[in-house]
């Protein structure tokens, strides 16, 4: 088990065990999450919503979109 002190300044340095498992490289930024339990959760912020652009096909040229009332699960 790895241990920090948070400084006067709110500050904390990851322990280097910890960069090596989690692959962190000097100006890599980091993410908190708290969960409903209060756990805190700690994880490398290694994608950018601007990458992915484009991952989603366009639809096809000729095909309708289906409406909204056809999307629902439960009709009959």
């Amino acid at each position: 088990m790895s241990e920090a002190t948070v400084t006067s300044k709110g500050q904390v340095t990851i322990p280097a065990d910890i960069r090596r498992a989690m692959g962190l490289a000097t100006g890599e930024r980091v993410v908190f999450t708290q969960l409903d339990d209060g756990t805190i959760v700690f994880r490398a912020k290694r994608r950018s919503i601007l990458e992915l652009r484009g991952l989603l096909k366009p639809a096809r040229a000729g095909k309708r979109p289906i409406p909204v009332k056809d999307m629902s699960i439960d009709r009959r």
